[in-house]
C-alpha cells in the first residue's frame, strides 16, 4: 500500500472546504496545485465514510430541465438529419457529374 504525501488533516480540511463552502473541486485543485482527480477521490471517500448524501438528480425542477433538454435535442436531431440528407443528395449529384 502506498503512502500519501498529504496528511489526513490536510485532506480532511480540503474536503471540508469544498463541501462547506460549495467550492469547485477544479478551482481548489488549481489553487492547491493538486490533481483534480485526487480531490474527487478524497471527496467521494469522505462522503462515504461520513454518510453524506450526494445531490439527487430526480428533483422536480430537474425533470423540467430534462424535458426542455429533450425537446431541444429532438429539434437539433431533426435539423441534423435534414442536413445529412441534403449532403447525401449533393454528394450523389457531384459524384454523377465526375463520372
Amino acid at each position: 500500500m502506498r503512502t500519501s504525501k498529504y496528511s489526513k488533516e490536510f485532506r480532511d480540511s480540503t474536503v471540508q472546504l469544498i463541501i462547506n463552502n460549495n467550492e469547485s473541486i477544479s478551482k481548489v485543485a488549481i489553487d492547491l496545485d493538486i490533481n483534480p482527480k485526487t480531490l474527487y477521490n478524497w471527496v467521494s471517500t469522505y462522503k462515504k465514510v461520513h454518510n453524506i448524501a450526494t445531490k439527487s438528480v430526480n428533483s422536480s425542477s430537474s425533470n423540467e430541465t430534462l424535458d426542455e433538454e429533450n425537446k431541444r435535442l429532438r429539434r437539433e436531431n431533426k435539423i441534423l438529419k435534414q442536413e445529412r440528407d441534403i449532403l447525401k443528395k449533393a454528394t450523389a449529384y457531384f459524384a454523377k457529374e465526375t463520372l
